[in-house]
């Protein structure tokens, strides 16, 4: 069976063929860079994912803070890693880049503001 993807890592968005039968990669395609070859790889046995979503604020000038992983996670732990997100509440002020909350699901990534949040004036 043959796959096709464009690779995300870097800018050249290399169209990548991958050769695969009974689960094992026969041959990579396409990737003009060793980190194509990689993402491809990963894509096939593990995928990860990064995201951003938001937090809700207590007593803050904003009822919401962005916030970030520190680090991919599995793709098949995603809707279980926002349903933890979805229960953090934090209390203004929020700096940006202070970890709201430390090994999320024990994944090993933290989850991180990426905006100021003041307190209510």
């Amino acid at each position: 069976m043959k796959r096709t993807f464009t690779c995300i890592v870097c800018p050249n968005s290399c169209e990548i063929s991958v050769e695969i039968e009974n689960g094992k990669i026969l041959g990579i395609q396409g990737n003009r860079c060793i980190r194509g070859r990689d993402y491809v790889v990963q894509e096939l046995t593990a995928p990860k994912r990064n995201f951003a979503t938001s937090v809700l604020v207590e007593d803050g000038e904003l009822p919401l803070c962005s916030v970030r992983l520190s680090s991919p996670i599995p793709k098949e732990r995603i809707f279980d890693a926002m349903e933890r997100i979805r229960e953090i509440r934090v209390k203004a002020p929020v700096k940006a880049g202070e970890v709201l909350l430390e090994d999320l699901l024990g994944l090993g990534c933290d989850v991180i503001a990426t905006k100021n949040v003041d307190s209510l004036k």
